[in-house]
């Protein structure tokens, strides 16, 4: 399944990795592929049956049809693990662990794909089902491992649960969204129901519990993160804890969709995700438990509580762009006017389905994403686009290109996003994490399967072919 081959020699993953982390997990991954049950190579064989489906009659060049061929089939050969049981394990690629977070992004492409036969659904839905049972688990893991055996990133993480399932204990509202997210586009897709069980209940009730804890973070959450190793987004101030806070109704969050950790706790684009998926819960709740009305309620009042917060916290004035969504706020007068492009991010708002592309005060913060006044916005000889603090200045992220792809309604934009995509793949076939605005030879991460996915996601909106 792994491509046995070092790195692209322009590639700067073992330069920021370092070579003793860089081999170890690559090791790890070797180790877990090991234990794989099941040959993907059938499951492969219908995806390429229902790719040539989908690129028929499309006018796309030849090599955004090859690379839409190669990033789809990425996912399925290179990351999906099959087990015995009705589970299964997603990794994010070059890190040999499942996050919550990136296995909703890297299959939610695949359910834009017809499946008469039922085996892709039998996967995505054996994938869900390992994502509930991560949180029932713990919630406040956001990356897992594919056993109990104690592997992480670093051993030197500090919090006040020690779990040999979690990879790393970085708790990231986001990452409670996703699965939610994925089971429902499921549903609604497959018409398959067997994913809601008493598993998918009690991990409900379980985010309901921390949503519920993290309003309060300061008054009633134990949770604290501290990786001391000299990289300040890696670990949560004010000894794991966070910067102080204010009471909002929005929920806290230690973490952003990077795994960088928040300047201000109240992560706007997560809360927006979080309006976004009770609403799902609800629709969810009363189809299916409909003894469960009192919980019902409790999601409904969270939903309320965090949109109210979004409204009164959410909205900045800025003296360029007008009203406009700020990044992340304290609820005592401090706000963080960036956008990053981690999903979700203020530029991904209506790919989450929480506005429309026209919405008035999305139009602004666009504006302002896409410009040089956010300081995580870079323009180079070979491209411009949204970047990361993830990632050194200069760096363009393939994800940003995609997402801002995926929520225009600008032809000649996504004309032109089109050509970077062809310009900045490092001649791999592959989208990477970050490139360099400069040199896209000269990029971050070689196997990024949820960039992948999300570069799918947007040829097929450009084909009319996008069906979520």
């Amino acid at each position: 399944m792994e491509n046995e081959n070092l790195l692209n020699e322009t590639s700067r993953d073992i330069d920021f990795m370092g070579d003793e982390t860089y081999y170890r997990l690559r090791q790890i991954t070797k180790t877990i592929l090991k234990q794989a049950k099941k040959d993907n190579s059938e499951l492969a064989e219908i995806i390429g049956d229902r790719i040539d489906e989908v690129l028929e009659g499309s006018e796309l060049s030849d090599k955004l049809k090859r690379m839409f061929r190669k990033c789809m089939l990425n996912t399925i050969t290179t990351t999906l693990v099959q087990k015995e049981d009705d589970s299964a394990f997603l990794f994010t690629g070059d890190i040999p662990a499942m996050w919550l977070r990136d296995s909703g992004g890297q299959l939610r492409v695949f359910l834009n794909l017809d499946d008469p036969a039922g085996k892709l659904y039998d996967v995505i839905g054996s994938v869900i089902r390992q994502q509930f049972r991560y949180i029932l688990n713990d919630p406040y893991t956001n990356a897992f491992n594919f056993s109990a055996d104690g592997n992480c990133w670093s051993e030197i993480d500090q919090s006040e649960r020690k779990n040999p399932l979690s990879w790393e204990r970085k708790y990231e509202l986001d990452s409670l969204c996703f699965p939610v997210e994925l089971a429902y586009f499921y549903w609604k897709k497959t018409e398959r129901t067997d994913i809601f069980d008493s598993e998918f209940l009690a991990a409900v009730k379980e985010i309901v519990r921390v949503c519920r804890t993290e309003q309060h973070h300061m008054e009633k959450s134990e949770y604290f993160f501290i990786r001391e190793n000299g990289v300040e987004q890696d670990s949560v101030p004010n000894n794991g804890r966070g910067s102080e806070v204010g009471y909002t109704g929005m929920i806290w969050s230690a973490f952003r969709p990077s795994d960088d950790a928040c300047e201000y706790g109240y992560l706007i684009p997560a809360n927006m995700f979080a309006v976004v998926i009770f609403g799902y819960l609800e629709e969810i709740l009363s189809a299916f438990f409909v003894e469960e009305e009192t919980l019902k309620n409790e999601v409904a009042q969270i939903r309320k509580e965090v949109q109210a917060g979004i409204n009164e916290f959410g909205i900045i004035q800025h003296p360029k762009y007008g009203d406009m969504y700020a990044y992340e706020v304290d609820g005592l007068g401090h706000h963080n006017c960036m956008d990053d492009t981690g999903v979700p991010s203020l530029l991904s708002l209506p790919y989450i389905k929480y506005c429309e592309p026209s919405d008035p005060i999305y139009q602004n913060t666009r504006r302002f994403s896409l410009s040089t006044d956010n300081r995580y916005y870079f323009e180079g000889k070979a491209a411009k686009g949204l970047g990361s603090p993830h990632t050194p200045p200069g760096y363009v992220w393939h994800m940003g290109l995609a997402i801002q792809g995926l929520t225009s309604v600008d032809k000649e934009e996504s004309k032109e996003l089109l050509r970077l995509f062809e310009t900045t793949d490092a001649n791999t076939d592959l989208t990477h994490e970050g490139f360099l605005a400069d040199d896209p030879n000269i990029y971050t991460r070689e196997w990024f399967s949820w960039s992948n996915s999300i570069f799918c996601e947007f040829i097929l909106k450009e084909i009319g072919k996008l069906k979520i």
